[in-house]
Protein backbone atom coordinates (compact mmCIF):
# COMPACT_ATOMS: atom_id res chain seq x y z
CA UNK A 1 0.00 0.00 0.00
CA UNK A 2 1.52 3.50 -0.92
CA UNK A 3 1.59 5.66 2.24
CA UNK A 4 -1.04 8.18 1.63
CA UNK A 5 -3.65 4.81 1.29
CA UNK A 6 -2.31 3.83 4.44
CA UNK A 7 -2.78 6.97 5.70
CA UNK A 8 -6.54 7.40 4.85
CA UNK A 9 -6.70 4.20 6.16
CA UNK A 10 -5.75 4.79 9.77
CA UNK A 11 -8.10 7.80 9.83
CA UNK A 12 -10.81 5.33 9.01
CA UNK A 13 -10.15 3.18 11.09
CA UNK A 14 -10.39 6.40 13.97
CA UNK A 15 -13.24 7.52 12.57
CA UNK A 16 -15.46 4.14 12.76
CA UNK A 17 -13.59 3.82 16.51
CA UNK A 18 -15.58 6.66 17.27
CA UNK A 19 -18.57 6.09 15.89
CA UNK A 20 -18.46 2.77 17.93
CA UNK A 21 -17.41 4.16 21.16
CA UNK A 22 -19.94 7.00 20.67
CA UNK A 23 -23.06 4.16 20.28
CA UNK A 24 -21.73 1.12 22.60
CA UNK A 25 -24.91 -1.11 20.78
CA UNK A 26 -23.79 -0.20 17.12
CA UNK A 27 -23.85 -3.37 14.93
CA UNK A 28 -23.01 -3.00 11.41
CA UNK A 29 -22.45 -5.87 9.08
CA UNK A 30 -19.36 -4.82 6.07
CA UNK A 31 -22.26 -3.74 3.74
CA UNK A 32 -23.99 -1.85 6.03
CA UNK A 33 -20.93 0.08 6.84
CA UNK A 34 -20.21 0.99 3.25
CA UNK A 35 -23.73 2.53 3.13
CA UNK A 36 -23.61 4.35 5.84
CA UNK A 37 -19.45 5.86 5.73
CA UNK A 38 -19.63 5.23 1.27
CA UNK A 39 -16.78 2.73 1.15
CA UNK A 40 -15.98 0.76 -1.28
CA UNK A 41 -15.93 -3.06 -0.16
CA UNK A 42 -12.30 -3.58 -1.05
CA UNK A 43 -11.37 -0.23 2.09
CA UNK A 44 -14.04 -1.90 4.24
CA UNK A 45 -12.37 -5.07 3.91
CA UNK A 46 -9.23 -3.93 5.42
CA UNK A 47 -10.90 -0.94 7.60
CA UNK A 48 -12.78 -3.93 9.59
CA UNK A 49 -9.63 -6.60 8.80
CA UNK A 50 -7.98 -3.97 11.01
CA UNK A 51 -9.94 -2.78 13.93
CA UNK A 52 -10.97 -6.48 14.12
CA UNK A 53 -7.16 -8.24 14.43
CA UNK A 54 -6.69 -5.01 17.05
CA UNK A 55 -9.75 -6.65 19.13
CA UNK A 56 -11.75 -3.71 19.33
CA UNK A 57 -14.47 -5.12 16.65
CA UNK A 58 -15.88 -9.16 17.06
CA UNK A 59 -17.43 -10.02 14.57
CA UNK A 60 -20.49 -12.27 15.14
CA UNK A 61 -21.26 -15.74 13.52
CA UNK A 62 -23.75 -13.75 11.51
CA UNK A 63 -21.28 -11.52 10.14
CA UNK A 64 -22.31 -8.50 12.44
CA UNK A 65 -19.28 -6.44 13.78
CA UNK A 66 -19.97 -4.92 17.27
CA UNK A 67 -17.31 -3.75 19.91
CA UNK A 68 -15.17 -6.68 21.10
CA UNK A 69 -15.51 -4.98 24.80
CA UNK A 70 -19.40 -5.23 24.37
CA UNK A 71 -21.32 -8.64 25.10
CA UNK A 72 -23.72 -10.20 23.79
Amino acid sequence: MQQSVIGNVREWVRLIQSEYAEMPGLHLSKRQAQRMWNLDARSTDVIFNALEASSFLRRMPNDIYIRADVGY
